[in-house]
């Protein structure tokens, strides 16, 4: 009896058929089992440097045990920083944060920049830029704040003898411009500006070291604040000898005029003696000395009168 033949495995009668190759599994591909290889290895690192690198801020190696600062001080002092060093330098040599440092440094009054570098083995090196006061800035919610040299508005007091500015928030590079451009002009005479006022609508007022305070207006093209200011200057001996009698009685100069300016009484001054919006005045009134003819000014905020009217004036 004739034995059936068998077919071979994975082949059927008439067809054929290919089993999978089971050389085709993840642990039989080289390269993504590297890959995963490469990959568990660059995370071992970093939490081993991580690792180490909380071991080394723990362990007492290179502590920091000095901080020098580099350059001189006028305004901040040692006990200020070594407040902010206590609170901002901490860790060692190597792991101590100096970005937060500067920052911490950088608040303290007077400061107007620093700077910090590590010194080897176990110091830090500190140099701190100064603000330098020019004038004293209205304050704000009761904190004193002054204007520095380079018109920068910073929080501090001082006991220093500082003309006073006021004006709206970000002016006070213009007031500090136009003040020295005063200083100069005044020189001349012998006086010196000891407070400005600039309003909000852009009108100057100034007090000078004799108590005067001279209302310069608004600075326009036709009529700028230097020409004023000169004509004040020009003609401060022949005003003082017009009202000789009654020159301690001075409280205002009025240079809103075009061509010429009035003197008001100390009655004409804010209580104190303080710089205040003046009163408008078109015109001189009883009491009041003239000085050269005059020709009607425009109100100290209001728009400067045309060349027809100051002509029919």
């Amino acid at each position: 009896m004739a034995k059936a033949r068998s077919l071979p495995t994975g082949k059927s009668r008439g067809n054929t058929r290919v089993e999978p190759d089971a050389g085709d599994g993840f642990w039989d591909q080289p390269t993504l089992i590297n890959l995963l290889a490469d990959l568990l290895l660059l995370a071992g690192g970093a939490l081993l440097a991580w690792a180490g690198a909380v071991t080394l801020q723990a362990l007492p190696v290179f502590p920091l045990k000095q901080l020098v600062v580099a350059t001189p001080l006028d305004q901040v002092s040692r006990a200020q920083i070594e407040h902010a060093a206590r609170n901002a330098l901490s860790g060692n040599f190597f792991t101590v944060n100096l970005e937060t440092a500067q920052a911490a440094f950088e608040s303290m009054p007077w400061v107007r920049s620093a700077s910090l570098r590590r010194l080897w083995p176990d110091g830090v090196q500190l140099d701190i830029e100064e603000h330098r006061a020019a004038a004293r800035w209205t304050a704000q919610e009761g904190e004193a704040r002054l204007v520095s040299t380079r018109g920068e508005v910073f929080m501090a007091s001082t006991d220093e003898a500082l003309p006073a500015f006021a004006g709206p928030e970000g002016s006070a590079p213009r007031v500090l411009a136009h003040f020295q451009e005063f200083k100069d002009s005044l020189a001349a005479i012998g006086r010196k500006p000891v407070a400005i006022r600039l309003s909000a609508r852009e009108a100057w007022q100034l007090k000078l070291d004799d108590g005067v305070v001279l209302e310069l207006g608004r600075d326009q093209p036709k009529h700028p604040l230097a020409e004023r200011l000169n004509r004040f200057t020009n003609h401060y001996a022949a005003a003082g000898s017009a009202a000789r009698n009654r020159l301690q009685s001075i409280g205002v100069v009025d240079m809103r005029y075009p061509n010429g300016f009035a003197l008001r009484g100390v009655a004409a001054l804010h209580p104190g003696g303080k710089l205040a919006p003046p009163p408008p005045s078109p015109r001189p009134r009883a009491g009041v000395t003239t000085v050269q003819p005059l020709a009607r000014h425009p109100d100290f905020d209001s728009q400067p009168p045309s060349d027809g009217q100051a002509e029919a004036a």
